[in-house]
């Protein structure tokens, strides 16, 4: 492949992460993969026969054209559409089994209508506003839906209710989450005694399905764990405080790699890359490395991310460019063209995590990964072929 850089999706560590998921909610909640914003950057081509090879088989996704690239890679798997899905495409949503968030009236109207013209049934799921305030119906709201549904049953399924927590990652909100969980299970309840029973209740993300039990009903939407990161620290910590060993049970997906370029030396005094924002104090060596902004690697992280050459975690000097970085090899003078660049993964006995670049430039987990570009070449690999290449 002619790429400047690539990114191995490794199927162990997977797995791994899936049985950790699975132990933490037990047995009887079902797992829902959610693959939105390209699977976090991870590729939704290659990342979702690696959860089904992993035993799952629903998908969420946040609108009518991710559902169409999940059930493209995957007609067998059960797809939920939890975000934005126009009006027009809600007839190949309901002709295709795909399953989707209703939150406004003129939505659940329209499937209505495609489903009696087909009488086909649409697969639903009532969200409810419990106080995240974004999409939602209110209670008063859910009475214009009980009237929109009463007679109609045969013309939809009541696939599930939900809703979304308002930051559960972040003990600040640990008030608002709780009673997020308290109204919804009132209004759950009202609902059911009007005579309209969801099949599956879900409610939790990754960091409620951590530190809200009670948040993980039926089934859980987990993203940013499957892919083998938290959703903040104190998630991290909520989960191994009461473990005796300490240890992240997590193990990372992704790995991005990329080569050195071209090797120089700088004089003492002179300025590196553009602009005057590093000057070398001495004598130095510098490699360049073909990865930019453009490339997903944030501008921000100019003069503050690291790479790995040979082993060691090198500085990013001097301004991120739209196609390459600049790397201060100092360290590592024996570095040649052609080396192997670590962006993100481990190299001998040291490692890169994402979280490294969120505490250096103020990038989510999520954000950093769900910019990865699409054109990066992705490789799946399990744990022993990486084994085999390393010896």
């Amino acid at each position: 492949m002619f790429a400047t850089s690539r990114i191995e999706l490794d199927q162990s560590a997977l797995e791994n992460n899936i049985n950790f998921i699975r132990s933490t909610v037990g047995p009887d909640v079902q797992i829902s993969s959610v693959v939105k914003g390209n699977a976090y950057g991870h590729g939704i081509f290659e990342f979702v026969p690696m959860v089904e090879a992993a035993g799952i088989n629903h998908f969420s996704v946040f609108s009518a054209d991710e559902a169409l690239e999940v059930s493209n890679i995957s007609p067998n798997s059960s797809i939920m559409i939890m975000g934005y899905i126009g009006n027009e495409e809600l007839e190949w949503a309901i002709l295709n089994d795909v399953e989707f968030f209703v939150f406004e009236c003129d939505r659940l109207q329209k499937a209505l209508e495609i489903s009696k013209k087909f009488e086909k049934k649409a697969k639903i799921h009532l969200e409810y506003e419990t106080g995240l305030n974004r999409t939602g119906f209110s209670k008063g709201q859910l009475s214009d839906v009980i009237d929109l549904l009463t007679g109609n049953e045969k013309f939809f399924e009541l696939m599930g209710s939900c809703t979304h927590y308002a930051g559960a990652e972040s003990i600040a909100n640990f008030v608002r989450v709780k009673s997020q969980i308290k109204t919804f299970n009132k209004v759950d309840k009202w609902l059911n005694s009007k005579g309209f029973s969801p099949k599956t209740r879900h409610t939790a993300c990754s960091a409620a399905a951590i530190s809200y039990p009670k948040s993980r009903m039926d089934m859980v939407r987990v993203g940013i764990l499957q892919y083998g990161f938290w959703p903040s620290k104190e998630t991290f910590i909520d989960c191994i405080k009461h473990s005796d060993d300490r240890l992240d049970p997590l193990k990372r997906v992704i790995k991005w790699k990329s080569t050195v370029m071209d090797v120089k030396e700088v004089a003492t005094g002179e300025f590196i890359g553009y602009g005057t924002t590093f000057m070398a104090s001495e004598n130095m060596k510098i490699a360049t490395v073909p990865v930019g902004y453009s490339h997903g690697y944030s501008r921000s992280l100019s003069n503050q991310g690291r790479v790995l050459i040979r082993g060691l975690r090198l500085a990013v000097i001097g301004i991120v460019n739209m196609n390459l970085l600049i790397v201060d090899i100092s360290e590592c003078p024996s570095t040649e063209k052609g080396d192997e660049v670590v962006l993100i993964g481990d190299q001998d006995n040291n490692s890169i995590s994402v979280a490294s670049f969120g505490e250096l430039s103020n990038q989510l987990n999520y954000e950093l990964l769900s910019r990865l570009p699409r054109n990066i070449p992705r490789t799946v690999i399990n744990q022993s072929e990486l084994t085999q290449k390393n010896n």
